[in-house]
């Protein structure tokens, strides 16, 4: 087996002693290591391999600039982006098996966007002390994991010692893993998916398993649908079902769970078939019933359980959802089409469920016929999204956008 090459990301002005340590722990464990320096306000303290002025410079950074600014923020945001250059120069030169760090958050900010940058796959793990609550902006729809510092990252203690020990230990671990035998490589499917549309989301995937194909089920709750998106963007995914657009509803109205300014956009892009529906776009997501900002009181609210709260959504937040789909969509440079389920689009917007709205139903459905190019499929059917015929007819669309791309 060659030797394994980890790659060591940190700001060395002020964890040199940090990352020596790690690179000690590493070797033990038979591991090469490449150590980057990205700090920009004091000598590092130890020697990188890399230097904060070589990393600059593969990202056009001016440092001597940067640092007579003495701007923390703007520092950070150039150093990370300094950082996944040289992190994807090491990848494709065949000198990063993985990639570890360690810090606050701002070397977590950093270190972390070199590790975004790498494919799903390949180890990346960072020791934080910010690995708690909301950590998307840190993992993104990467693979990293995070692990919690317990003690701040200043200097080496009877604790931080041990963590860092375990954390030099698992990188050692994951990247002399044997590689993982899948057998046969099927073609991947994306689809979306939420407990309101569950029922669809799982005949469709097994009536594509059947077919041949494997499906990738993201559940829809922000992060979701901004992994599989970033899948799709990274060239692994054939075709996608989109069957729970709900997380537009978030992001539109002001949710818990969104997906960015870029979701029903990457697929399209990159040209890739996609079947497309309307599912949970009858709600908007927030967490207990208490924590509903006071402006939606009076609005239609349905307590899911104890930690989730759905709001539903207006006939004046629909047609602008009807608008807004339509024009991502019919900015797609693939095929695509979009089934719309005219007896609801979710199991609690079914007739006699507690989000069955046909006026706000209607203006989803009228924004889309208004808006939605030729170019774009369009198929209305009599049926709930969660009705079996609904989820086969999705299914044999999208074989068939496969088919002929296969051709």
């Amino acid at each position: 087996m060659r030797e394994r090459t980890v790659v060591l990301v940190g700001t060395l002005d002020t964890k040199g002693a940090e990352y020596a340590y790690l690179r000690e722990r590493l070797t033990i464990h038979g591991m090469q290591t490449v150590l980057v320096d990205v700090g920009t306000l004091e000598p590092p303290g130890t020697e990188p391999d890399i230097s904060r002025h070589d990393a600059a410079a593969e990202a056009g950074i001016d440092l001597e600039e940067l640092t007579r600014a003495r701007d923390r923020g703007r520092a950070v945001g150039a150093m990370a982006g300094a950082a996944a250059a040289v992190v994807r120069r090491l990848y494709a030169e065949g000198r990063c098996d993985g990639v570890l760090a360690a810090g606050g958050s701002g070397n977590t900010a950093i270190a972390t966007t070199a590790m975004q940058a790498l494919p799903v796959g390949v180890p990346k793990l960072m020791v934080s002390t910010v690995a708690a609550g909301d950590t998307r902006d840190y993992v993104g729809a990467a693979d990293v994991t995070l692990m919690a510092s317990v003690t701040d990252i200043a200097g080496i203690n009877s604790i931080s010692g041990r963590i860092l020990a375990n954390a030099a230990a698992a990188m050692a671990g994951m990247v002399q893993a044997p590689t993982v035998e899948l057998g046969e490589q099927r073609p991947l499917i994306a689809a979306t998916m939420f407990g309101v549309t569950t029922p669809c989301v799982t005949a469709a995937r097994e009536a594509l398993e059947a077919r041949g194909y494997e499906v990738l089920v993201f559940h829809a709750t922000g992060t979701g649908g901004t992994a599989m998106e970033g899948l799709v963007d990274s060239g692994f995914i054939a075709g996608v079902l989109d069957i729970t657009t709900t997380e537009l509803c978030d992001r539109l109205v002001g949710g818990v769970l969104p997906a960015g300014p870029e979701r029903l956009e990457v697929a399209g892009r990159h040209g890739i078939p996609q079947v497309v529906s309307l599912g949970a776009l009858d709600m908007v997501n927030f967490g207990a019933r208490d924590t509903v900002p006071s402006q939606f009181e009076g609005r239609n609210l349905y307590v899911h359980n104890p930690s989730v709260t759905l709001m539903r959504t207006t006939p004046e937040e629909c047609a602008e959802l009807g608008r807004l789909i339509a024009g991502k969509l019919a900015a797609a440079s693939g095929p695509v089409a979009l089934f719309v389920p005219l007896r609801g689009v979710s199991a609690i917007d079914a007739e006699g469920g507690p989000f069955h709205d046909p006026a706000a139903d209607q203006a989803l459905f009228d924004a889309l016929r208004e808006n939605l190019p030729e170019r774009v499929e369009r198929h209305e059917l009599e049926h709930n999204i969660n009705d079996p015929e609904f989820a086969r007819a999705m299914v044999d669309r999208l074989v068939g956008y496969l088919d002929e791309a296969a051709r």
